[in-house]
């Protein structure tokens, strides 16, 4: 294995790799062009990964004269989960390390949970910042959460009867499901948040602790926490107080654990614990604002949309609680 710069012949095996590892999704990128770019300015840098003379890894790097950025990070699909994207970013942080630069900033967009915890494992963490753009060159396209004027479907979604569930094995070791008999507001409040900042979860945030001390802690509502390594890495919520209609209130997994298979696990967990205490229904609901894989989670384990709702976007209501960027 060969870390190396840049070098002339390289674009083609660079480019055809963002192409494979799903980094050219908008098509007013064009990887060819922002080689050059990165090039001729003076200031960045392409680190690649080399095996046995093939291109595995990459990492664009640069530094604007005040802050180091990362773009381009990518590893060939077959060779992830050899530690490839590690070593790649941490060589270009030793890059702007020996060009003085004393921190490194990325973009990561929120609705990319995997590359989210991915980062937060070496150390990076989201911060309290909203980032702005504007096209210069006359292209516009919406990509990702853009905070516009457009409506959030809220799919609910029945169950009338015990599917089938499969048996699911999540990805990891050492992880356990545990019920948060008598949880406190302050635990919850870090559940509630660390799981779905990501997808502006805000109701909860709206309540006062009073007002949330008697939803969770009602004997009809149970909390149930799973953790890895002794750890939280996920949590749902059983509210029963509608029985015979019982319905899967919250549910979840942190961003540093999606991609694990701990979703799929969680919700069967959640299914069988909701379905043993015999009631007519089980309700769920999820939103366009949910990670994407969500609702066909839901559907594949049997549940079928029954009604659809428009609500205006978190960021236009007043008194929603937007604390993150």
């Amino acid at each position: 294995m060969k870390l190396r710069n840049y070098q002339d012949g390289d674009e083609t095996a660079i480019a055809d790799l963002w192409q494979r590892a799903g980094l050219m999704q908008n098509p007013l990128n064009d990887p060819r062009k922002d080689i050059a770019f990165c090039l001729a300015g003076g200031h960045g840098e392409i680190l690649v990964l080399e095996d046995e003379g093939k291109v595995v890894a990459t990492a664009m790097v640069g530094q604007d004269g005040h802050r180091g950025w990362i773009y381009y990070v990518a590893v060939e699909p077959d060779r992830q989960g050899q530690l490839l994207g590690r070593r790649i970013v941490r060589a270009a942080e030793d890059h702007l390390k020996a060009q003085g630069v004393p921190k490194i900033h990325l973009m990561v967009r929120g609705s990319n949970t995997d590359v989210v915890g991915f980062y937060q494992r070496l150390g990076y963490r989201v911060e309290p910042v909203t980032t702005m753009s504007r096209r210069l060159d006359g292209n516009a396209l919406a990509v990702g959460h853009q905070m516009d004027d457009a409506p959030v479907i809220i799919t609910y979604l029945e169950m009338l009867a015990r599917p089938s569930l499969p048996q699911i094995v999540p990805k990891t070791r050492q992880y356990a499901l545990m019920g948060a008999h008598d949880i406190s507001v302050n635990f919850y409040r870090y559940l509630y948040d660390a799981v779905g900042r990501p997808w502006y979860w805000t109701d909860r945030k709206k309540l006062s602790d009073e007002e949330l001390a008697n939803i969770i802690q009602d004997d009809k509502v149970e909390v149930y926490v799973l953790y890895v390594g002794g750890t939280p890495a996920g949590f749902f919520e059983l509210d029963g107080r509608r029985m015979p209609d019982l319905e899967l209130a919250y549910f979840g997994i942190m961003p540093d654990y999606i991609g694990l298979g701990l979703g799929p696990y969680l919700l069967v967990q959640a299914l069988d614990m909701m379905w043993q205490k015999e009631p007519d229904r089980v309700l769920v609901n999820t939103c366009t604002l949910d990670h994407p894989k969500a609702l066909p989670l839901y559907q594949r384990m049997g549940f079928r949309p029954y009604d659809r709702q428009e609500v205006p976007a978190p960021w236009q209501d007043p008194d929603n609680i937007l604390d993150f960027a």
